[in-house]
């Protein structure tokens, strides 16, 4: 029999990469319900109970707030291809891998771009994008990310949208990796445009991206001149199919099954106790890294809690690294990106698996690991440090 007609069974990993995360017991058992017809009476109730989980979760009252059928990219190309025009100027803060991807995304929808180039490891600068905004007559938009999964980094959002709304640009913002993870208020802070991804702290599978719109976001679809680039993600469209059940696209049923338990446990757990358990676990695998000898990546006081970044030891070879720790422990980390390929890991404490008992495995797996390489390693010290720091924050 040829290997391809064999049943498909991988072995479990623990997935502690940027993404995708380990999806929670509960929501893989959801996804196995039986199918539903996506204008199913049963199915359209369930798609209001997602929106109205989802507003909760992005701490709005948007009425269009929704899932777009994709993963975060599409999310991402969603967002911007509704709101720019050809000929319109966006701003676009820069300073890890997928801030330059929504600059790539803005610039093939015809938009001009100013790219804010700044350092990878730290958050955006308030004066770097104001100066940005001044050098322009009209801006239509100010879009950035709020935790860069390439780098690790939280930036501040408050401050820059207030700049984005005194030039008179709609703030849009990435948080594929932050969303259920980390405080984002997108009425109290003015976000007019949000956009995530399910298969990161909120714990579901890929293939999902949650996005909210307010109404300054709506004012400007509704005065487009031109029509929307895509007609797969035109929100003219899928707003039918979500507010007046007009058909669009066919759903993708069983993983809007799953968002509706993801969001469920992210709403039974609290908001509040969830952002803490992301910290919490983020402190101790901190400590224990710099127990080990490694250093942080990410500027300190910005560090994104669901993302690590640690700087690869001279003498440390990346790919024999993540592979042992793959092979003999199945345990799954990241890699960096860019021009930090082969000069990071990333190491994801998101959702389901933001846990204790993860922090502690990962640490012993990887100083075995390093030490295997010729790297000093204290031995238990890391583990320890770890467990001094879960203990302090009882």
């Amino acid at each position: 029999m040829q290997d391809y007609l064999r049943e498909f069974k991988p072995a479990g990993r623990l997935l502690l990469g940027p993404g995708p995360a380990n999806a929670h017991p509960r929501v893989l058992q959801a996804m196995a319900m039986p199918l539903l017809g996506h204008l199913d009476p049963d199915f359209l109730r369930l798609m209001d109970d997602v929106r109205e989980m989802l507003r909760q979760v992005f701490q709005t009252g948007n009425g269009l707030t929704l899932p777009i059928s994709g993963t975060g990219t599409a999310g991402m190309e969603a967002a911007l291809v509704n709101m720019l025009e050809p000929g319109d100027t966006i701003v676009v803060g820069v300073n890890g891998f997928f801030g330059g991807r929504i600059a790539q995304i803005a610039e093939r929808a015809g938009a001009k771009v100013v790219a804010v180039e700044h350092q990878w490891g730290r958050p955006l600068a308030p004066e770097a994008i104001k100066k940005g905004l001044d050098g322009q007559r009209k801006v239509k938009a100010v879009a950035m990310v709020h935790g860069e999964t390439s780098t690790g980094v939280l930036t501040p959002l408050p401050e820059l949208v207030r700049l984005a709304h005194e030039h008179d640009a709609l703030f849009m913002v990435d948080a594929v990796t932050s969303l259920g993870g980390v405080d984002l208020r997108v009425d109290e802070w003015g976000i007019d445009v949000c956009f995530s991804a399910s298969q990161k702290c909120l714990a579901c599978p890929p293939g999902l991206a949650p996005t909210t719109f307010g109404a300054r976001a709506l004012a400007a679809l509704d005065s487009r001149k031109t029509p929307v680039q895509s007609l797969y993600f035109d929100l003219n469209m899928l707003r039918t199919y979500w507010h007046q059940r007009s058909y669009h696209h066919t759903a993708p049923i069983s993983m809007l099954f799953a968002l509706r338990e993801g969001l469920r446990l992210v709403l039974e757990e609290g908001l509040e106790a969830r952002f803490a358990r992301h910290k919490r676990v983020a402190a101790a695998l901190c400590a224990g890294l710099e127990a080990l000898g490694l250093e942080l990546f990410a500027q300190e006081g910005y560090r994104l809690p669901q993302l690590t970044t640690v700087v690869i030891p001279d003498g440390v070879k990346d790919a024999d690294v993540r592979g042992a720790l793959l092979r003999d422990y199945n345990i799954e980390i990241g890699g960096g990106l860019g021009e930090y390929a082969g000069r990071l890991w990333r190491i994801g404490l998101m959702g389901h698996n933001a846990t204790p008992a993860n922090v502690l495995y990962l640490l012993s797996s990887l100083e075995e690991v390093l030490a295997r390489q010729g790297f000093e390693v204290p031995l238990g010290q890391g583990v320890a440090a770890a467990q001094r720091a879960l203990a302090r924050s009882v």
